[in-house]
């Protein structure tokens, strides 16, 4: 699938996502990409996520191709049940352990747990080694458990900014090579 045949939408996590941030740069560059907007990006509401994220999907008018950032992973996933149009694809990158009572902020445990059924549409999981907020082999179980291919991006933090991902030219490589596998119906 090319670029043109999708509508990307583009899923923050908690704070949204910055000027200098990987997704905000991508958003830039894809001439179809558009990002999900939350009404509090600080105080995330898992149902207030889950319904914009939803309703994103429902007015597409391409399939849709999922980039999800940490905590939009999360209510990316949570907002499945309610998509009446087609996902082609979902990229999540660095979700968070949403069960871990030591992560903060707490309020990312409203959140979970994550669904454990295997998706209805092909996705890939990157996350890292070292991310504060979820251990690698958590990370790892729930892409298992979802039927994501499964990247190791190995001791490189939260991938986001302030880990040095800025324009992530290895994450667009990654993305690139896994919209080329996808049908465009």
């Amino acid at each position: 699938m090319r670029i043109a045949e999708a509508d990307i939408l583009i899923v923050p996590g908690y704070k949204g996502s910055p000027d200098d941030h990987w997704q905000t740069r991508w958003e830039r560059k894809l001439s179809t990409a558009r990002r999900v907007r939350q009404a509090e990006w600080t105080k995330p509401v898992r149902e207030d996520w889950s319904a914009e994220i939803a309703a994103a999907v429902n007015q597409a008018t391409k399939p849709v191709i999922l980039v999800a950032h940490s905590l939009g992973v999360a209510a990316a996933v949570l907002a499945i049940p309610a998509f009446e149009r087609t996902v082609a694809g979902a990229f999540f990158v660095a979700p968070p352990d949403v069960e871990n009572p030591a992560i903060r902020p707490r309020h990312l445990m409203t959140f979970g747990p994550y669904p454990r059924d295997p998706l209805p549409f092909p996705s890939v999981v990157v996350a890292s080694r070292n991310d504060d907020f979820s251990s690698f082999e958590k990370a790892e179980d729930v892409a298992g458990a979802w039927g994501s291919l499964f990247i190791d991006a190995g001791d490189v933090g939260h991938i986001n900014a302030e880990s040095g991902h800025g324009p992530w030219p290895e994450g667009l490589l990654t993305f690139g090579k896994f919209m080329s596998g996808l049908s465009a119906f």
